[in-house]
């Protein structure tokens, strides 16, 4: 199984469906904002943070290019997830929109 690409720049369309959408940035990143309803766990602590993110829901994650994201979206289909998306492009392009 593999996961999605979806342009950062729609993710809003995302939140209208149930997606857990996170932000797997970092704290001093984040402080520059967030997508509203995002929850922050950066890279190196989502292993141990998957416990916080429900498998029953389709699952979103975005960082500040794409980059980041793509490794989070790789680990979560790794660890079983079914519906994963990839936020292409990160906030850079989400806040082009």
């Amino acid at each position: 199984m593999n996961y999605e690409n979806f342009p950062a720049r729609r993710a809003s369309e995302l939140l209208y469906d149930g997606t857990q959408v996170i932000d797997v940035r970092d704290p001093n990143e984040v402080v520059a904002g967030m997508i509203p309803g995002a929850v922050n766990i950066p890279l190196p602590q989502l292993e141990a943070r998957l416990y916080q993110i429900s498998p029953d829901r389709p699952v979103a994650v975005i960082c500040e290019s794409g980059n980041r994201s793509t490794q989070a979206a790789d680990l979560l289909v790794r660890r079983g997830f079914r519906k994963v998306v990839n936020l292409a492009g990160g906030m850079q392009a989400a806040r082009r929109r």
